[in-house]
């Protein structure tokens, strides 16, 4: 079973966008851009260098660069477990 982002950031990881920018052999003279977004561990980026590797394994398109930010939304200390919830009127 997969993760919620939650349970996810909760043990240290943040969210991780790329940008993948790649040529295709027919049309070699034109740069393209990919966005990749994924939860991932800072700062051995196992998620991100997986991608990477499948890229350049699995698609045709010649990488000519990769730029990426990472952020960590929360960490075990910013998170409170709330038990019990009040309305009022």
């Amino acid at each position: 079973m997969k993760e919620s982002p939650t349970e996810l950031m909760l043990k240290g990881y943040g969210l991780t966008t790329a940008e993948f920018y790649y040529r295709m052999p027919d049309y070699n003279h034109v740069l393209n851009a990919f966005i990749w977004q994924e939860y991932d561990l800072a700062p051995d980026y196992p998620e991100l260098f997986r991608f990477i590797e499948f890229w350049q394994r699995d698609i045709e398109g010649e990488l000519h660069s990769v730029r990426f930010s990472h952020r960590k939304m929360i960490g075990a200390g910013d998170w409170q477990n709330v038990v019990q919830e009040f309305t009022l009127h």
